[in-house]
């Protein structure tokens, strides 16, 4: 048991063995000590001042005193500060804690506890190469899914390719229309950048025939609509969903040049999905079950043959779920998909991981879902992510202006090169090695700025400030790994052993620092946040380096203190590997 844990059931105990007052130990508020303070843990007593009806310091002191008596192994002091309760932890926990744990590869993680979660994420358009924005959703998404499993859930990692639709016609029109048989062969193209390269050219010609139209006294609107290349890409549309061979052929064969691109993103950003869903496959699904919606009087259809829900009683608005032509709109397939989902997997959560631009999309999802009965329908939930920014403004696909993805992987690799060497830190190694080292700390740099910040802001993407020694950066972390490495292959396997003595300060730090590091993966858990791991592991890299320039360890002042500062250099490392990993991010052993 943690301590937060095990001081929180002696709370629990001690409250109702002096009061009879019997009180929950998760509702047992327990903190830090403030650095100000003497002390390791306070516990909060407000919340049981009123129901005792005694004062918080004399509360305190009793409850306090009764702690140090019913566990003389945990505490050995406290004291009373208003309304806090400080608590100060037994030296001989620490060394136990030590002892027990220093070696223990798989430490912060829990045991299958037989409960499934879904997690959903980079759902591409096959219209373009993934950019920025799909990074940040592909690192929150695997990361996510890294730390549930780490708290002990079966996870299983998905995907939906957005495989159909306007947006993916609009590229095989403007393919056909410009491209004179053009194919990432002939034209050395990755494929998904070919194909996104002519979804950027369909665009351009839009705005081109719009303002000709306009030009002739046509309204923006009514031209936006009645532009050739529009119709053409609106018809292919209807076609596609005819199942019409030529168009078909043509969707296909694009298709497969943009999830060729996808794979070789992925291997490299080491993203991977336990299952692809293809919309192609789904939106049939849906279109049955907004069928059966119609039937039993959870949609309705207008006079054109549109479908809708209205949802004005549910404070939103009307949304339509299939439109006049009878082609399918995002809902139909995801309303398909979350029930294929559950068909297969049964999962008792599913976690959609989309920008925060889809809130509203969610919400009515999930509202359909319960109006359909579907047995999903409560286990869906979104979490909502800002949008990665440049200092320009957002980005916008249609108009050329995003980050492609491989771009800023390749920029981030140069500046790990370009900062590594300014350094003079490339003696020793081969080329191959100084090729892997510059790939760890440019993804690693990347991944860690884009994770380090609550999903729920936006952002505004920094390249150089994600790859500094000193900074808030996974290099600093990684650093930090690395200088333990080195002194553990200098002093090999000198760590066995039982340790006495007292702890100095930066020691106890240290050692209770790790010992948060279940407590930290529980939260990332809760909250859904890869960033409280980003911070825990950035706080505990910086203890390390205050502890490594204070205390020597190869030459500690007695062998005692040289196996005790071993442990917990072993130990650090270890976690320090376990967090930077929960974030996709590899350690190097040199740096």
């Amino acid at each position: 048991m943690e301590l937060i844990s095990q001081i929180r059931t002696a709370t629990s105990q001690a409250l109702m063995a002096l009061y009879q007052h019997e009180l929950s130990a998760a509702d047992i508020l327990v903190n830090e000590t403030k650095p100000e303070f003497e002390g390791d843990y306070t516990v909060v007593l407000f919340s049981f001042v009123k129901p005792l009806k005694k004062s918080p310091e004399a509360l305190g002191n009793q409850l306090g005193q009764a702690l140090l008596e019913a566990n003389p192994g945990l505490f050995t002091a406290f004291n009373v500060i208003k309304g806090f309760l400080n608590l100060t932890i037994a030296n001989g926990y620490w060394l136990d804690f030590l002892h027990r744990e220093h070696d223990n590869q798989a430490f912060g993680r829990r045991p299958r506890m037989g409960k499934k979660v879904m997690i959903e994420y980079s759902s591409p358009n096959t219209n373009k190469p993934l950019h920025l924005g799909h990074l940040r959703n592909n690192f929150l998404g695997w990361s996510i899914a890294e730390i549930y499993k780490a708290n002990g859930y079966d996870i299983v990692k998905t995907c939906i390719a957005n495989d159909r639709g306007i947006h993916i016609c609009k590229s095989m029109i403007a393919w056909q229309l410009f491209a004179g048989g053009a194919t990432p062969e002939s034209t050395g193209i990755k494929g998904d950048h070919l194909v996104g390269d002519y979804y950027v050219l369909f665009g351009a010609e839009l705005k081109k025939q719009v303002a000709e139209l306009v030009a002739s006294g046509m309204t923006q609107e009514t031209a936006e609509k009645e532009a050739p290349i529009m119709k053409a890409a609106q018809q292919m549309l209807v076609d596609w969903e005819a199942g019409q061979p030529e168009v078909i052929a043509l969707w296909k064969k694009m298709n497969s040049w943009v999830y060729a691109g996808f794979d070789a993103t992925y291997r490299r950003i080491g993203s991977d999905f336990d299952k692809v869903y293809y919309e192609s496959n789904t939106y049939l699904l849906g279109k049955e079950l907004v069928e059966q919606g119609l039937q039993k009087g959870v949609f309705e259809k207008e006079a054109d043959g549109s479908i809708w829900i209205d949802l004005t009683a549910d404070g939103l608005d009307r949304k339509i779920v299939q439109r006049k032509d009878g082609t399918a709109v995002y809902m139909t397939q995801d309303i398909g998909l979350a029930v294929r989902k559950n068909d297969e997997y049964h999962s008792d959560l599913s976690v959609y991981v989309v920008g925060d631009e889809q809130n509203y999309h969610f919400k009515v999802l999930k509202l359909i879902c319960q109006k359909l009965g579907l047995p999903s329908a409560d286990g869906i939930f979104h979490l909502s992510y800002g949008m990665v920014e440049l200092p320009t403004g957002r980005m916008k696909t249609r108009e050329g202006t995003v980050v492609d993805a491989d771009d800023i992987l390749d920029e981030m690799v140069t500046e790990a090169e370009r900062k590594t060497r300014e350094q003079g830190k490339t003696d020793g190694f081969t080329l191959d090695e100084l090729e892997e080292l510059y790939e760890t700390i440019g993804l690693g740099g990347l991944k860690f700025f884009l994770l380090r910040v609550d999903p729920k802001k936006r952002m505004v993407f920094n390249p150089e400030e994600s790859i500094d020694l000193h900074g808030y950066t996974a290099t600093f972390v990684q650093y930090a790994y690395a200088r333990i490495r080195s002194i553990l292959r200098k002093e090999g396997d000198a760590i066995a052993g039982t340790v006495t003595g007292g702890l100095l300060p930066l020691e106890k730090a240290l050692t209770s620092t790790l010992e948060r590091f279940p407590a930290v993966l529980d939260q990332a858990c809760q909250e859904m946040s890869p960033s409280v791991v980003a911070s825990y592991a950035f706080d505990l890299a910086k203890t390390y380096n205050s502890f490594y320039a204070e205390h020597s360890v190869g030459n500690a002042e007695t062998p005692d203190k040289k196996i005790l500062r071993l442990q917990i250099a072993r130990m650090t490392a270890t976690v320090l590997r376990t967090a930077l990993n929960l974030l996709g991010i590899r350690v190097p052993e040199r740096m």
